[in-house]
């Protein structure tokens, strides 16, 4: 099928494109790029105002499958990722069996050949997550896995951690680090500060992610290696990391639209729909995290989508930690740092689409003549409430439900097909 993009505000770093043109799409392909209008199958008009970037990805994601299908599963994820912009995302292991294993790879990827994007599963550090054993690493590259992760359970054993990143330093894949102490959390369920004492709760300490980002980083220099810091919260994480960068140490790190955009004042309301793993903290660490971001200290936005149902997040106090987030990063990004002339949309492009496939060492998706059609195409100026009934998720835990967002993703289309579009009445 012909598709024509017609009059869409085309932006790519990687080609040096920011410019309005006709995009053409073609038997999965990018086929024409230029000021012609050409014959085509289906013409979307974008009028000068839509915008075409490159696929998003989103490196840190939850699908709950195998194991916990009443949150999600790998098509409902999908389906959120879909209507988010993202054509590809890359899943985390903590399922039940955790993927420590080439066969539950084959799973992951099996079921995910219906979803109509790139669903990519990281496998275990340890064998089932118990940070006692290395799982073998040769046999799940081979099945197709590009990292690997304990995440939500953070290895203990420091040795075991280094050993690990030694190992994938030598074939190619790289660790990714939940960094938290949970010695030093100590059954926290917030951010430990004047909130946690207000509210009479037990609070996690900065000091657990900060700790644990040091000795990550201290680990891949010790052998040379690589190593990605997951979802970074605080502005000590932030310090150490850029440090780090200066003295050329190969660290890479992601945080989350909930970092930059809301400090832990939200947990007044006791709703755990505003608790997450790490927590929201002060102001002082959403400011770091955005001039992080945008300073290039954090390379990418991931969500950390982890859904939770509605009875899991019924009790404050005793629900798990996690949030949905796959449908409203996109929209958050843009509301907060493009429209206010933080962030530019190369940046934008650079922080959700380029650099997390980078770090993976996946293709770039790029808007060029010959390259695979993926594209997220959205609409900057589009205002629009947070529901959390209309989200595509199984799991409606978002905590951006009730905000009012400017922009919001139109059309995916992942190698060539329209794999999402929004309906005409904003579902």
């Amino acid at each position: 099928m012909r598709i024509l993009f017609k009059n869409v505000h085309a932006a790519d770093p990687l080609q040096g494109l920011d410019c309005v043109t006709n995009i053409i799409t073609e038997n999965g392909v990018i086929a024409y790029i230029g000021s012609e209008e050409k014959p085509a199958d289906r013409v979307i008009d974008g009028g000068g105002r839509l915008i075409a970037v490159p696929g998003l990805f989103d490196m840190h994601v939850h699908f709950r499958d195998p194991g916990q299908t009443q949150k999600e599963d790998i098509i409902t994820g999908a389906a959120a990722a879909k209507a988010g912009g993202f054509t590809g995302v890359a899943c985390m292991p903590n399922t039940k069996p955790p993927i420590d294993s080439p066969e539950l790879v084959k799973y992951v990827f099996d079921k995910a050949e219906e979803t109509g994007i790139r669903v990519i599963p990281y496998a275990c550090v340890t064998k089932g997550m118990e940070g006692k054993e290395l799982c073998d690493y040769e046999k799940l590259k081979k099945a197709g896995i590009v990292a690997i992760s304990d995440d939500g359970r953070p290895v203990k054993n420091a040795e075991l951690m280094r050993r690990a990143i030694e190992m994938t330093n030598q074939n190619g894949l790289i660790v990714t680090s939940h960094c938290e102490d949970l010695d030093i959390i100590n059954g926290g369920i917030i951010n430990r500060g004047e909130v946690s004492e207000k509210l009479g709760v037990r609070g996690m300490d900065r000091a657990s992610e900060d700790s644990i980002t040091a000795r990550e980083i201290t680990l891949a220099a010790s052998c040379g290696a690589r190593v990605h810091i997951c979802h970074v919260s605080t502005y000590g994480s932030v310090d150490i990391i850029r440090a780090a960068k200066r003295d050329g140490i190969r660290v890479t790190c992601e945080t989350a639209p909930h970092y930059f955009t809301y400090t832990d004042d939200k947990l007044l309301a006791r709703d755990a729909d505003y608790r997450m793993s790490p927590p929201l903290r002060t102001e002082k660490d959403r400011k770091a995290v955005e001039e992080a971001l945008l300073d290039g200290t954090i390379d990418c936005i991931i969500t950390d989508h982890a859904p939770h149902t509605a009875e899991d997040k019924s009790d404050f106090e005793t629900a798990p930690n996690g949030v949905v987030g796959l449908e409203t990063s996109l929209a958050v990004t843009l509301t907060r740092l493009y429209h206010t002339g933080k962030m530019s949309l190369a940046k934008l492009v650079e922080v959700m689409s380029v650099n997390p496939r980078k770090i993976l060492g996946l293709p770039l998706a790029e808007i060029k003549v010959g390259s695979e059609a993926d594209l997220c195409i959205f609409d900057p100026d589009l205002e629009w409430t947070v529901i959390p009934e209309k989200l595509h998720s199984r799991s409606k835990n978002s905590v951006f439900k009730g905000e009012r967002l400017k922009g919001r993703n139109l059309y995916t289309v992942c190698r060539g097909k329209i794999v999402y579009e929004l309906d005409p009445k904003g579902e």
